[in-house]
């Protein structure tokens, strides 16, 4: 189409915001299926229950490896997050908060493992072990990929600053999300955000 500059902003403009209105209605039409799923598991429905798990599972493997080294220990927290969320959903207030309580019951079971078994947060599971677990939940290699950076990039960052991080750009929860569920001040979690960038540019430079 030959517009004239103006009208091809316009065009680009109206475009833009045609394409983020899909994916805000993408985004309602999944927040509804979640929280008319979660009404139903609350009321015994296990297919509904399956159905919700199915969807964060991703989410749930992730912060697991941010938290956890051995593959034993990832797979052991999922199990008993699935299953405390299982006998514990009814205790779920509101609907649409379900992947943040999810999240923290996960949160307080990687600590337990985490204290038991006195490791570091290190990432001695490899990206190729990483992918071939991966592989069968997402079926993407697109996102297989995209996850594998990640990971990749995470390895650069302290410690404590790789659950922070996944949280927050994996999984994209607010710092006060993140705060409220590791039980940390709002502001350690945006230094800590703010200094992992710094360190991954870095890191990124020196590999140039």
């Amino acid at each position: 189409m030959n517009f004239p500059a103006t009208k091809q902003i316009m065009y680009l403009s109206n475009q833009v915001e045609g394409i983020k209105y899909l994916l805000y209605q993408s985004e309602e039409r999944c927040d509804r299926e979640m929280e008319h799923l979660v009404r139903l598991a609350k009321k015994g429905d296990a297919d509904a229950f399956i159905r919700l798990i199915e969807i964060n599972q991703d989410a749930l493997k992730r912060i697991a490896v941010a938290w956890l080294r051995d593959e034993n220990d990832i797979a052991d927290v999922i199990q008993d997050t699935i299953l405390d969320a299982y006998e514990h959903i009814g205790q779920l207030k509101k609907a649409e908060y379900f992947k943040t309580w999810l999240v923290r019951i996960l949160i307080n079971n990687c600590t337990k493992i985490y204290r038991k078994n006195k490791n570091h947060l290190q990432f001695e599971v490899s990206a190729d072990e990483y992918a071939q677990d991966h592989w069968e939940i997402s079926g993407s290699a697109e996102s297989i990929s995209a996850d594998l950076e990640f990971f990749d990039l995470l390895k650069a960052l302290p410690e404590d600053s790789r659950v922070i991080f996944q949280m927050y750009f994996g999984e994209q929860f607010t710092t006060a999300e993140i705060a409220d569920m590791l039980h940390m001040k709002e502001n350690t979690v945006k230094s800590k955000i703010r200094r992992g960038k710094i360190q991954l540019r870095e890191q990124m430079e020196k590999e140039r």
